[in-house]
C-alpha cells in the first residue's frame, strides 16, 4: 500500500471516529431531554404564569363543594348562575342534536337530568378545573353573591372554608362590597398587603357586575409581584374596559378601533371631565385642570409601558434583556384602579 492511500485511510478512520463520538453525543443530548420529558410533571402549574392555584387545591375545593359547599349554584338555576358568569349562546355544545351550551343544559339538567350535579367542575368549555386562576376565583365569589346566596351566614361559612383551601396558593375571598346590607365578595391577594386602589376597583366591580372586569381585577391584583408585564397588560383592559362600560351605559357611541386615549378622551368628555369643561371661574380651576391633565398622562404612560413590556405585543431583542420589575407594575396597576375608580363613581354620581 502506498504512503498516499495509508494517509487517507488514516485521515478516513479519523473522520469515522470523529463522526462517531459526534453522534453519541447527539444521543446522549437525546436521552436526556427524553429522561426530561419523561419524569416532566404534567401537573406542574408552574409552568403556567396564569395558575398559582394548584391541581391540588382545585381538587380539593372541587370535592368541599360537592359535599359541605354545595349546592354551587345556590338559589338559582343552574343556567341562571352560570350566565352570570359566561355567555351560554356562545358555547359550543357538547351534544351534537344542539348548537349552544344553554340548549344541552336544559337538556341534561332539567329534561333528562342524567348529568351528575357536579358536572360543570370537569367540563373543559367553563375551566374551573384548568384555566386560569381569575376563572375559578371568579366562581367561587358568585357562589356566596347575596343574588345567589341570600343566607349570610352560610355565606359566611362557606367563605371561610373557600379561604381555608385557598390559602396555600396565596388567594383569599374578601369582602369588598356590600348589596341591600349583606356583603359581596371578591378575590384578593394574600400576604402582599392591600393596594387601596385595586381594593377600592373591586368594589367598582362588583357594582358594575360583569364578570370580565371582575376578572381583570383579579388578574391585575395577582399577576403584580409575580407577572408585572402581565400586571401591566391587564391595567390597560381594565381602563378600557371601564370607559366602554360607561359608554355604553350612557349610549355614546364609540369605534371598535378606538385605543386607549380614544376611550378615556370621549368618557372624560361625556363625564364633562375634561379640561375644558371646567370652568375657568370655579374655584382652584386651575388646580383641577392640572389633575385631569395629570390623569390623561397616566393613562398614556400605561399605554407606553403596555406597548414596550406587558402582555399585548411581542418583544423584540433588545427589549426581551429588560425585565419589568413589581414597582412598575404598581405604578400601572395603581394608575390604573386610580382612574377607572374615579371614572366610574363619577358616572355614578351623574346619573
Amino acid at each position: 500500500m502506498s504512503e498516499a492511500s495509508s494517509s487517507r485511510e488514516r485521515a478516513g478512520s479519523g473522520a469515522n471516529w470523529t463522526q462517531l463520538a459526534i453522534t453519541a453525543v447527539h444521543r446522549r443530548r437525546s436521552y436526556a431531554h427524553l429522561v426530561v420529558q419523561l419524569f416532566d410533571d404534567p401537573f406542574d402549574d408552574r409552568r403556567d404564569r396564569t395558575r398559582r392555584i394548584s391541581q391540588v387545591t382545585r381538587r380539593d375545593i372541587f370535592d368541599y363543594l360537592r359535599t359541605e359547599g354545595g349546592p354551587w349554584w345556590g338559589r338559582l338555576s343552574e343556567v341562571a348562575f352560570l350566565a352570570r358568569l359566561y355567555n351560554l349562546e356562545a358555547l359550543r355544545s357538547t351534544d351534537s342534536r344542539f348548537k349552544t351550551a344553554d340548549s344541552d343544559i336544559h337538556q341534561h339538567r332539567v329534561a333528562n337530568y342524567d348529568w351528575d350535579d357536579d358536572w360543570v367542575f370537569d367540563d373543559a368549555r367553563f375551566r374551573l378545573a384548568s384555566g386560569p386562576d381569575e376563572v375559578l376565583l371568579g366562581f367561587l365569589a358568585q357562589m356566596v353573591h347575596p343574588v345567589v346566596q341570600p343566607d349570610t351566614g352560610r355565606a359566611a361559612e362557606i367563605v371561610s372554608a373557600l379561604n381555608d383551601l385557598l390559602a396555600p396558593d396565596g388567594w383569599m375571598l374578601k369582602r369588598h362590597a356590600q348589596m341591600s346590607g349583606r356583603p359581596v365578595f371578591a378575590p384578593a391577594r394574600t400576604g402582599t398587603g392591600d393596594m387601596a386602589a385595586v381594593s377600592f376597583a373591586h368594589e367598582a366591580a362588583a357594582r358594575i357586575d360583569a364578570e370580565h372586569i371582575s376578572q381583570q381585577v383579579t388578574r391585575m391584583e395577582g399577576a403584580v409581584d409575580t407577572e408585572p408585564d402581565v400586571a401591566i397588560g391587564t391595567a390597560k383592559e381594565f381602563i378600557e374596559s371601564i370607559c366602554k362600560t360607561i359608554l355604553d351605559e350612557r349610549g355614546e357611541a364609540y369605534g371598535k378601533n378606538d385605543d386607549l386615549l380614544a376611550l378615556t378622551r370621549k368618557t372624560t368628555k361625556v363625564l364633562q371631565l375634561s379640561p375644558d369643561d371646567v370652568s375657568s371661574t370655579a374655584r382652584a380651576a386651575e388646580t383641577i385642570k392640572r389633575m385631569l391633565m395629570n390623569m390623561a398622562t397616566l393613562v398614556q404612560g400605561s399605554a407606553e409601558l403596555r406597548n414596550a413590556y406587558g402582555t399585548g405585543h411581542g418583544k423584540s431583542k433588545s427589549q426581551g434583556g429588560y425585565l419589568l420589575e413589581p414597582r412598575h407594575a404598581r405604578l400601572a396597576v395603581g394608575a390604573a384602579a386610580t382612574l377607572g375608580v374615579f371614572l366610574y363613581e363619577t358616572h355614578e354620581n351623574r346619573e
